[in-house]
């Protein structure tokens, strides 16, 4: 049994000495980020409407990329040639999830919305499954239905109350449009570097928000300072710097490994939806939260279990 626990834990214990002491700072300044983002959504919506809210946030992390692309003297702008396929992008990792994120996170509360967008490497699974020919054992496929039933506990619990949110069918919504983000962009990094391809997406998925601008400026005005301040925040350091941060990350480190550091960020949306709004999340949800996670963990252990087996089929024997 031992012996069983120790093979499981191989990768994870490699890839733990693998990791420098900065990129692990790197990594928990990332999810620290990436779960306050949460609930200063919800702070923003005291104030502002979803759309705007999200016009602003995005307008502001334009800026902070465009500023950052100067002062490093990368590319400003992409190929014209890749420019409907940065369209696309944008528009589904930037327009849609995010809308879809704040007219949701109106009635779900920060913390259930984190748990949910969590799944998203599991839908992420899926979509690569039927975009990418990315097959999955019967054990990731298990890990996946697992994941789900996380979500539909995390949905009936928000609240604390045994019924159904159709709000949170928006927070899932935006999960499944981050996983075809995920897949979709991946042709785009074998040109061009990670921070360039989410800032030019960045841009283009801003365009279509501005749809929203006629009345930002009235709504702007209306809003408060803690809604305005929430809106800046979540602009500038989940929106930019901590994407800044990922494209680092991801730039050193297997994006698998990469990303894995992200199951945290629920623990701290949770932690700072406390704090901030004092939401207490349910028991139910908790308990949701915990499956969620463990499918996860399961459809990442089938496919790296899977990578090796073909890495080992396709070694020469004896090297």
């Amino acid at each position: 049994m031992r012996a069983g626990a120790t093979r499981l834990l191989q990768p994870v214990l490699e890839c733990a000495v693998a990791i420098s002491w900065g990129m692990l700072v790197n990594l928990f300044i990332l999810a620290t980020l990436w779960g306050s983002a949460f609930p200063g959504i919800k702070l923003g919506l005291t104030g502002l409407s979803a759309g705007n809210l999200t016009l602003l946030r995005f307008t502001v992390a334009s800026l902070c990329f465009a500023l950052f692309l100067l002062v490093t003297r990368k590319r400003l702008l992409p190929d014209r040639r890749d420019l409907p396929y940065f369209f696309l992008v944008g528009f589904l990792g930037i327009t849609v999830y995010h809308l879809a994120l704040n007219y949701g996170q109106r009635f779900v509360s920060a913390g259930a919305a984190s748990l949910i967008i969590a799944t998203a490497p599991a839908i992420t699974a899926v979509v690569a499954f039927f975009l990418l020919n990315d097959r999955l054992s019967l054990l990731g496929w298990s890990g996946i239905l697992l994941s789900f039933t996380g979500v539909a506990l995390i949905v009936l619990g928000d609240g604390g109350a045994l019924s159904l949110n159709p709000f949170a069918l928006l927070i899932l919504l935006s999960a499944l449009v981050t996983a075809f983000y995920t897949v979709l962009q991946k042709p785009l990094l074998r040109r061009y570097e990670a921070v360039e391809v989410t800032a030019f997406s960045t841009w283009a998925g801003t365009l279509p928000l501005l749809v929203f601008a006629p009345g930002l400026v009235a709504d702007a005005a209306d809003a408060g300072r803690t809604a305005l301040l929430a809106a800046v925040y979540i602009g500038v350091f989940p929106a930019a710097v901590a994407y800044a941060q990922f494209s680092y990350a991801i730039s050193r480190l297997p994006v698998t490994l990469a990303t894995s550091f992200l199951y945290a960020v629920p623990v701290f949306s949770l932690l700072f939806a406390w704090l901030l709004l004092g939401e207490v999340p349910s028991a139910l949800m908790l308990v949701g939260g915990a499956v969620a996670l463990s499918g996860i963990v399961v459809v990442g252990y089938a496919k790296g279990r899977a990578a090796r087996r073909a890495h080992a089929v396709a070694e020469p024997e004896g090297v």
